[in-house]
């Protein structure tokens, strides 16, 4: 005997709501870290800018396998100073730390709520 609307078993997976909390908090925290370095890259090289010899620091930021920001620092090849290229990256620096600010405070904001409902 066949039975009528009895279609394919779908299995469910459960998605732990914290995990997801904490890979956005940790996210977040990566960034301002990132940004907080970038900051201090370019303070350094302002900082530096009147000296005839010294060669600017330059810092990079890329993608983290799993979530977040990898940073690393290098030196630039010639020595002088780009105090524009140094104001522009305390701009960005800035508005990257805004932006992660916010993701950091959303997630702990979501996450206060949903042990609230737990409890």
């Amino acid at each position: 005997m066949k039975k009528f609307g009895a279609g394919p078993q779908v299995r469910r997976q459960s998605v732990d709501k914290r995990h997801i909390m904490a890979s956005a908090l940790s996210i977040g925290l990566s960034g301002l870290r990132a940004a907080q370095f970038q900051l201090d890259v370019a303070a350094h090289n302002v900082a530096n800018a009147s000296n005839p010899l010294f060669r600017r620091q330059l810092a990079s930021t890329q993608t983290a396998v799993g979530g977040g920001v990898d940073t690393q620092l290098s030196t630039a090849p010639t020595p002088g100073d780009d105090l524009a290229a140094d104001l522009l990256s305390q701009r960005q620096a800035l508005q990257a730390f805004r932006a992660n600010l916010r993701t950091v405070l959303a997630s702990d904001a979501i996450l206060g709520t949903l042990l609230d409902t737990q409890a």
